[in-house]
């Protein structure tokens, strides 16, 4: 959860706390014990994100940001954003893609209070974790009838998802190519 609230690219954060709601429906996890234990890891690597916003800003994008999946260019065509409402931009900011993982770096380069910070940020991961426990708790009780239906299908949905994939690429190259 560390990793997530970090940006890290690809860490399956969501996943993790899914699969934990899973584990909670069948009795093999408390659910407020893992609700705490993300919350806190969440906090955790969103106030390193914060102090690294703060203390090190734009030199450290500039040579850092392309392994968090964050461009120069990005960081400062968002960077007003927290200036406009810090509460609305950290709770509702860390779920949009791409500017969520933003959030924590961005609220402490524009130097936003650290108890704020915290007091939304703390809120956002309640939420956000509660939402996935709860997900896989939903899922973890219907386990066997999601097998029985997915199971017959996989090979057309695993299709389906590769030709998903594969129409945005090339969506995304014929925007390119207009582009230049």
């Amino acid at each position: 959860m560390v990793l997530e609230a970090l940006g890290v690219p690809c860490f399956p954060g969501g996943i993790v706390i899914i699969l934990a709601g899973f584990l909670c429906s069948q009795g093999r996890m408390e659910f407020q014990t893992v609700l705490v234990v993300a919350m806190t890891a969440y906090t955790v690597g969103s106030i390193i994100a914060y102090f690294i916003g703060k203390n090190f800003g734009e030199p450290f994008f500039k040579r850092y940001g392309r392994y968090l999946g964050v461009g120069f260019q990005e960081l400062l065509d968002k960077q007003n954003l927290p200036a406009r409402s810090a509460g609305a931009f950290i709770l509702l900011g860390r779920f949009v893609p791409g500017v969520g993982n933003l959030t924590p770096y961005l609220a402490g380069l524009v130097q936003l209070p650290l108890g704020w910070f915290l007091f939304y940020n703390s809120l956002f991961a309640i939420i956000w974790a509660s939402i996935y426990l709860y997900v896989g708790m939903f899922f973890g009780n219907r386990w066997p009838a999601i097998v029985a239906f997915v199971q017959p299908r996989l090979i057309g949905i695993a299709i389906l998802g590769g030709l998903l994939v594969l129409a945005v690429l090339v969506i995304r190259d014929i925007r390119q190519v207009r582009l230049q």
